[in-house]
């Protein structure tokens, strides 16, 4: 492997982030009325439009053009939305999960947050200048081993002095960044602020977002494998985000509970089964076969309390690291 290890970051005003949120904002408005919600919600915005597109099952019945006005502005908005395939819904009346797919958990010693140490720095690092600049921007972090070596940071509105300085700062005084910078090693990380130069059009003005086009900023970064599936905009009958969110809450426990250095969790399903296919934990290099969880997705969603509102949150910086969510918390 690589000594060499990059991950970027995108603030919350990026146009697939702004995508990400309204899918996600929408699935907690019908939530809100209706905790057994199908739904399946896909975002397409640019240049002043939004299109919504996907399948709803509920009750509820929420108003989606203030979520959209709420989060991308004044727009042109196109709403289509149809009920879920009864066929999809037959296997999912009866326990089964939503698709097929492979979910992939992780978690690591290596950072308090239990992700790799360049998505914790790029994240932290994105959180500290979308603080300062809350429009469309990017981060990027490159180390040689835990060593920086590279900063990149691109934000809208945000003069190059103004955000080399910034960045500077951010180096100097977060005390988390701080002990990452090994004195004749790393005085001196690579900058590149601004790198196209300045700019000031950003988000939807400037380019076209799309639902799920983020899924590796969303999970662990490049140096760790994804099933592939999305998150956004989907209830917890389907799999590709409640066992997602299940293999991670696994891959933490087991983090603790061995004291080990890495965790990798990998959990398969097949559609209308209620059990995966494959459940497996690697342990520091060592197999181990999951066991004493309900991995039903009944089960998940109700160990993990998945019908409640609460994610346009997972949406903004990942939905892994924050000690606010039930998958990320280990086993008491």
């Amino acid at each position: 492997m690589s000594k060499y290890k990059t991950a970027e970051s995108v603030s919350p005003k990026h146009p697939d982030k702004l995508c990400d949120q309204i899918s996600d904002a929408i699935l907690d408005a019908y939530l809100a009325d209706d905790p057994d919600a199908r739904v399946a919600v896909e975002t397409v915005g640019g240049h002043g439009k939004v299109f919504i597109t996907g399948e709803v099952t509920s009750t509820s019945h929420p108003d989606i053009a203030p979520i959209v006005e709420r989060l991308a502005g004044d727009v042109e908005l196109d709403v289509h939305l149809a009920k879920q395939s009864p066929e999809i819904a037959h296997g999912v009346d009866t326990g089964g999960a939503g698709d097929q797919g492979i979910m992939v958990g992780y978690a690591t010693s290596e950072t308090p947050q239990k992700l790799p140490l360049e998505v914790v720095l790029s994240r932290d690092l994105n959180q500290f200048l979308f603080a300062k600049w809350p429009y469309d921007g990017k981060t990027q972090i490159t180390l040689d081993s835990d060593k920086i070596i590279s900063i990149v940071a691109s934000f809208q509105n945000a003069p190059h002095n103004e955000l080399l300085q910034a960045v500077q700062e951010w180096a100097s005084t977060q005390a988390y960044v701080t002990k990452y910078f090994v004195e004749g090693q790393v005085e001196n990380p690579v900058l590149h602020i601004n790198p196209a130069g300045d700019w000031h059009q950003g988000g939807f003005d400037a380019d076209a977002g799309l639902t799920g086009r983020k899924l590796v900023v969303d999970n662990y970064g490049p140096r760790i494998p994804i099933g592939g599936g999305c998150f956004s905009g989907k209830d917890a009958s389907k799999v590709d985000r409640s066992a997602a969110y299940m293999a991670r809450k696994i891959a933490v426990d087991y983090l603790d509970k061995f004291n080990a250095s890495e965790v990798y969790v990998y959990l398969a399903y097949a559609i209308g089964y209620d059990q995966p296919v494959e459940a497996t934990a690697i342990v520091d290099g060592e197999e181990k076969q999951v066991e004493g969880y309900d991995l039903s997705p009944r089960g998940i969603t109700k160990f993990l309390d998945l019908k409640r509102p609460q994610f346009e949150q997972t949406a903004r910086y990942g939905h892994f690291g924050h000690s606010e969510f039930s998958w990320d918390i280990a086993a008491k």
